[in-house]
């Protein structure tokens, strides 16, 4: 079994980190320099930074806060928000991004997947699916939460491995900032059924959620911001965690 990963992630707005509830309410965290260093420090095994706004307000991502975070860590560092066409992944990749996460546009533009991956290989191309659970299905919604659609979640995460997409996000838009613990059912549905790795995202709130996610809902990884952001939990505190209840952890 591959060992498991710990991933703090930055939500970006107007270059400072927040973060919210249900993808709501945002609340100043902290500078994102400032996080992404100590997370370096803390043992993350990697990073992730999201400009939230960015795709709702049109523009792209703020590249040279990712260029000011790549200079003070040496973990891998993915980064989405806005990215819309190739030149804006050659234009990460070069700023400092090991990996680029992509969401609204490629569901907008399918095709977007295959000519990603097939530039720049699959293993940089992370696609973010924004999930929620109403009418008894989990279902893909975009622009950072705002749009909903008609496809469900599983179904689009299979498109994306069959784009050729390398990993998958998937961000629980009913547990996001709840701190009740990661979505089981849809991460574990995924996990299952696409050969790839996903990462959990949204819920976690206490140690014990970060076991489950990875024995029950069979995530690769997992994902959390305010418990990270406020010291809620610290990294070496929960891999030392993990390590005793026999979850391999890096």
């Amino acid at each position: 079994m591959l060992a498991k990963r710990i991933i703090p992630c930055l939500d970006i707005k107007n270059g400072r980190t927040v973060k919210g509830i249900n993808f709501k309410h945002l609340k100043d965290a902290g500078n994102p320099i400032e996080l992404g260093y100590w997370y370096t420090k803390q043992g993350a095994d990697e990073l992730i930074f999201l400009d939230i706004t960015a795709t709702n307000e049109n523009r792209k991502t703020l590249i040279s806060l990712v260029k000011d975070i790549s200079r003070y860590i040496n973990i891998p560092f993915t980064v989405g928000g806005g990215i819309q066409k190739e030149e804006d992944v050659e234009l990460l990749l070069l700023s400092g991004a090991d990996k680029i996460s992509i969401n609204t546009a490629a569901y907008n533009e399918p095709n977007l997947l295959e000519n990603l991956s097939k530039r720049f290989g699959s293993q940089c191309i992370v696609l973010s699916i924004d999930t929620k659970y109403e009418k008894n299905s989990w279902i893909v919604y975009l622009n950072g939460g705002r749009i909903p659609t008609n496809t469900k979640s599983l179904d689009w995460a299979k498109e994306g491995y069959n784009r050729g997409v390398g990993e998958i996000l998937l961000t629980s838009i009913n547990h996001d900032g709840t701190k009740s613990g990661f979505a089981l059912d849809i991460t574990k549905s995924v996990s299952e059924e696409v050969p790839i790795p996903v990462i959990a995202s949204g819920g976690a709130g206490k140690l014990e959620d970060f076991y489950n996610i990875f024995k029950n809902g069979k995530a690769d990884a997992a994902l959390a911001a305010s418990i990270f952001h406020y010291k809620e939990i610290e990294i070496p505190n929960l891999k030392f965690y993990l390590k005793n209840l026999s979850i391999p952890i890096r």
